[in-house]
C-alpha cells in the first residue's frame, strides 16, 4: 500500500507540468519569469539583461513573440480607438516615444549582447547617427492610423538635440513616419532631467497649449509614468534596457 501511494505521487507530481523542469534552474523558465517581472515594473532600475537570458532575450525579440506582442498592444489601442469622438478641433494629441516604439534598435542591442552589456552612451550615439533603425511595422501601421482619424501627433524622445535631430529626422522619414505634429528631443535645458520628469515636463507643456492627451505609447515606464500622462497609456514590451 505505501508503494502504491509512493508511485501515485510520482507520478502527478512528473506529470503535472511536463513542459516546465520541476527545478527552479531551468534558464528559459527564470528569463520569462524575470521579463514578466520587469514588464510589469516589479524589477526596477536593473542595469543589465542577466547573463544567462542572453539567448532567450535573443529569441523574444526575433523569432516572432514580440512581433505578435506588439501587434496585440495595437490591437488594443484600435479598441480604445473606436470610443473615441474627436471634438475636431485639432487639440486632440497622441504621444509616441520614438526608440524602440517607432524604431526598432534590436540590430544594434544585437552587438551589445542584447542587454547584457552595460549601456553605452557614445556607442549608441554613433548608431543613431547613421539613421539605420527600422520601423517597427505595428506601430508604423498605428502611427498612420492616428494621423488619418485626425489626432495631432508628438514624437517625445530623449535623443539629444544637438546630436540627433537631423540623424532622427531622415530615420523616421525613410521608414515611413511622416505627418507628425511636431518631434520633440532633449535640449540642454532638460538634458540632465531623468526621462521620467523630462517627459512629464513635455506632457505639461502640451496640456498647457490646451492640447488633450488620449494616448501615450512607450516601451519605457518612464515613457508612460508620472503626470499629465494622458487618458490611456500602453507599453511596448522592451527586455533589453531599462530607461528610468
Amino acid at each position: 500500500m505505501l508503494l502504491l501511494i509512493f508511485l501515485t505521487i510520482s507520478v502527478v507530481a512528473t506529470s503535472a507540468s511536463p513542459w516546465i523542469p520541476m527545478d527552479g534552474n531551468n534558464p528559459a523558465s527564470y528569463c520569462l519569469s524575470w521579463r514578466l517581472a520587469i514588464e510589469t515594473n516589479n524589477v526596477r532600475a536593473w542595469r543589465t539583461v542577466p547573463l544567462q537570458c542572453m539567448r532567450y532575450v535573443e529569441a523574444y525579440m526575433l523569432a516572432g513573440q514580440y512581433d505578435r506582442d506588439v501587434e496585440l498592444i495595437g490591437e488594443q489601442v484600435r479598441v480604445y480607438l473606436n470610443e473615441i469622438v474627436l471634438p475636431g478641433d485639432g487639440m486632440d494629441a497622441w504621444i509616441l516615444d520614438v526608440d524602440d516604439t517607432c524604431l526598432s534598435n534590436v540590430y544594434y542591442y544585437r552587438l551589445k549582447r542584447y542587454g547584457c552589456d552595460p549601456y553605452d552612451p557614445t556607442g549608441f550615439r554613433t548608431w543613431a547617427m547613421k539613421g539605420e533603425s527600422p520601423a517597427i511595422q505595428p506601430v508604423l501601421e498605428l502611427f498612420n492610423d492616428l494621423i488619418e482619424i485626425g489626432f495631432k501627433v508628438f514624437l517625445v524622445t530623449g535623443r539629444d538635440e544637438e546630436t540627433l535631430r537631423q540623424a532622427t529626422v531622415e530615420n523616421l522619414h525613410n521608414q515611413g513616419f511622416t505627418g507628425y505634429e511636431r518631434l520633440i528631443m532633449r535640449t540642454a535645458e532638460n538634458k540632465k532631467q531623468s526621462a521620467a520628469t523630462y517627459k512629464t515636463t513635455i506632457r505639461k507643456q502640451l496640456m498647457e497649449e490646451d492640447y488633450r492627451i488620449w494616448g501615450n505609447v512607450g516601451d519605457q515606464w518612464s515613457d508612460i509614468q508620472g503626470e499629465y500622462s494622458g487618458n490611456r497609456t500602453f507599453k511596448i514590451p522592451n527586455p533589453m534596457y531599462f530607461v528610468p
